[in-house]
């Protein structure tokens, strides 16, 4: 008994053992069954809730029509529009690979509060989806139950940096083992990208401290940077230049061929105030008028005395470089930047200020600003309807616009009886013989150029000027200018009124120094322009040229001059030393006047009326005039022919002089001498052309002669 009993005891026990194994496989068994049906269940909810998301995420892949719906205002639109664009790149492979997340940052976006009390980067959710409305998502609640692990799908891509999208989510919430990140989101987003990402980074930062309500605050300031990217590029031009040349006029073109010459590398910039390329001005009063083109003023070319047509441009747009390419042109070239004026220079910075506020640095800088037309106080004092019908004359918009007047007005005084007074009063009176149009010139001297030519050849011009149909009123001082009854009434010192339709002011030149202030540079107070050495230097590194520079002249002193064939010299001059060529300014400018194709004169260094003068004249032929000058010469800019290497000396005529004649009333041509303490110091060749290097010689060597008929040989006058 004992040993069944013993085996029945020892049966009992295993079968016990036998079913709590059992019992606990099954209980095991039962717990993870249970486990793994709601695990399934779980991740079958997430699955349909990622579903029902899907046509949410179809929508925020097309930005455009789903902000025109919702969006507010432009602003906000283009805003959205940006955002959207940076998340797009990651938000759609974080849809596949880590889905259940996705809706949890959409859905947590609209509740402003409690997205910015539950994590950091709340805000960057805000930016990255602004339109998504409230009504139609989930409650916030079932925010705090999803996964936060996939919140970098979009908020790493609009706030965080390419390097590390994820940081700020995974320190405040890690995610759980079972729903790794992809791959995917530890990558850097697209280049093009992360210049967007930083700079919506920067205002998602100040949204965080701000209320949900200021959000479209930072948003503006979005749509401004895309709205710069976007917008077409303004022209563009080189913020540095070796060569600035400040004006555009005839010294500054001068001095950018000079520089081209000896350094065919260089790299010009020329900044005029003007919207033209540069041009000469002296068929502005002369040729030009006398074209038959009706379309003269639109095509600016015109025929010269001998008859060669030519255009006003000293050269064709193909010629110069756009000032974008300046910095890029592999031989340099000269840009020409029109329609800017420099308002201040920054001598010790080397730089100069545009009116629109641009700054532009230099090496070397030359000033040729030329000057502005003088106006008479008597005019600027009379009120706006006599200024509405004065002209001053200086550019190609003054010729357009004389013109234009010369076409529909009965009557035009001209005030001032100097070179441009007189040019255009025989001009405008050409065409008075056509039109009927009745062409007045005033002026306080006794006869035209008065203050030039002696009294004889100064009353013998008068008369030449009224053969050409102009009234010529002389010894004529404006009292007061008004306008009444439909006409400018000019009333003078000695009772006489002159009633006209339009005033043209022809009274001088004003040099241009408005740079003289900021630049520091020295202003002349008796011939008026930039003080300039004898290399036309005012600074070390600052050149002026042309009608605003006040030079040395080491034969005849401190000058200023106001002639085409300066600004040429002076210019090139310029250019030259801008170079290092270290040369000094002894060239004596010469200038000319032409009242019309058959009487002109040539002049040069000092011819003021006020200073004894000996005339010595002989029988103009047919080939002494303009016209026959210009037709040998092959140019009507007859200081083009100009050249200073006259090293010999004149060979004289052994034809014998006449007598010197003062007050014969036939000048057909000669030379007229201006003498200083005995010295020749100026001399007019009228009617004489092409022999301005012995005028020149003459004057250098600075001789006193004892009998000028023998230096008149010089110019071989008498000869047929």
């Amino acid at each position: 008994m004992s040993t069944g009993a013993a085996g029945g005891g020892g049966g009992g026990g295993d079968n016990k053992l036998y079913v709590l194994l059992v019992g606990a496989a099954f209980l095991g068994g039962g717990v993870y069954a249970y486990q793994t049906v709601r695990g399934d269940k779980q991740r079958y909810q997430d699955r349909l809730t990622e579903i029902a998301s899907r046509p949410n995420k179809a929508a925020a892949g097309q930005p455009s029509a789903y902000i025109q719906s919702e969006a507010p205002a432009v602003e906000a639109t283009e805003t959205e529009e940006v955002h959207e664009q940076v998340s797009e790149p990651q938000a759609a492979p974080a849809a596949e690979e880590s889905s259940p997340p996705a809706p949890a940052v959409e859905e947590s976006s609209p509740p402003a509060p409690a997205v910015e009390e539950s994590s950091p980067p709340a805000p960057a959710a805000e930016e990255s989806s602004p339109p998504t409305p409230a009504t139609e998502e989930p409650a916030p609640s079932e925010t705090t139950e999803l996964p936060p692990a996939a919140e970098p799908v979009v908020e790493a891509s609009a706030e965080e940096p390419a390097e590390q999208p994820a940081a700020p989510v995974v320190e405040d919430e890690p995610a759980p083992p079972s729903e790794p990140s992809p791959p995917e989101l530890t990558e850097p987003p697209p280049a093009p990208v992360v210049e967007s990402v930083e700079s919506v980074e920067s205002e998602s930062t100040a949204a965080a401290e701000s209320p949900a309500a200021e959000t479209p605050e930072p948003q503006s300031e979005v749509v401004a940077e895309s709205a710069v990217d976007s917008a077409p590029s303004p022209a563009k031009f080189p913020s540095h230049a070796p060569y600035l040349l400040i004006g555009g006029g005839t010294a500054s073109f001068a001095a950018a061929r000079s520089i081209r010459a000896r350094d065919p590398g260089a790299r010009v910039l020329i900044v005029t105030e003007e919207p033209d390329l540069p041009y000469m001005r002296p068929p502005l009063s002369k040729e030009l008028w006398f074209s038959d083109d009706p379309s003269v003023t639109d095509t600016l070319r015109f025929k010269q005395w001998n008859g060669k047509e030519r255009s006003i441009y000293f050269q064709p747009p193909s010629f110069y470089i756009s000032p974008e390419e300046l910095d890029s042109a592999e031989n340099g070239g000269v840009a020409v930047l029109t329609g800017k004026k420099v308002v201040h220079m920054d001598v010790r910075g080397n730089k100069v200020q545009l009116n629109d506020d641009t700054e532009i640095s230099y090496d070397k800088c030359l000033i040729a600003t030329g000057g502005v037309p003088r106006n008479l106080q008597v005019i600027e004092r009379a009120g706006d309807e006599v200024m509405e019908r004065t002209s001053l004359f200086r550019k190609i918009e003054d010729f357009k616009a004389l013109d234009k007047v010369s076409r529909n007005a009965k009557s035009i005084t001209i005030i001032g009886g100097g070179f441009l007074g007189s040019e255009l009063a025989c001009a405008l009176g050409r065409r008075s013989t056509e039109s009927g149009l009745e062409v007045i010139q005033m002026f306080p001297e006794r006869g035209n150029m008065g203050k030039v030519l002696p009294e004889y050849l100064s009353n013998w011009t008068t008369e030449k000027v009224k053969r050409e149909g102009v009234k010529v009123v002389a010894e004529a001082l404006v009292k007061a200018v008004t306008y009444k009854d439909d006409k400018v009434e000019i009333q003078l010192k000695d009772g006489r009124v002159v009633k006209t339709d339009h005033i043209v002011a022809a009274v001088g030149l004003e040099p241009s120094v408005d740079l003289a202030k900021s630049a520091g540079l020295e202003v002349d107070s008796d011939f008026g322009g930039y003080r300039v050495n004898a290399e036309l230097q005012a600074r070390s590194n600052i050149w002026v040229a042309g009608d605003a520079a006040c030079f040395y002249d080491i034969r005849l002193g401190r000058r200023r001059v106001e002639h085409h064939d300066h600004a040429v010299v002076s210019g090139r001059l310029a250019g030259e030393n801008m170079t290092g060529a270290n040369k000094p300014y002894w060239h004596q400018s010469m200038f000319w006047s032409d009242l019309g194709p058959d009487v002109g004169y040539e002049a040069i260094g000092i011819v003021d009326s006020s200073l004894p003068t000996v005339g010595v004249f002989a029988k103009a032929t047919a080939k002494d005039t303009p016209k026959a000058a210009t037709e040998k010469s092959g140019t009507g800019i007859r200081s083009e022919s100009e050249t200073e290497a006259v090293a010999i000396s004149p060979v004289a005529s052994s034809t014998p002089a006449p007598t010197v004649e003062h007050h014969k009333d036939d000048y057909g041509k000669g030379v007229i001498f201006y003498l200083r303490d005995k010295v020749v110091v100026g001399i007019i060749l009228w009617n004489v052309f092409n022999r301005m290097p012995i005028a020149r010689k003459i004057i250098k060597d600075g001789e006193e002669h004892a009998d000028l008929n023998e230096v008149a040989k010089l110019f071989n006058i008498h000869e047929d």
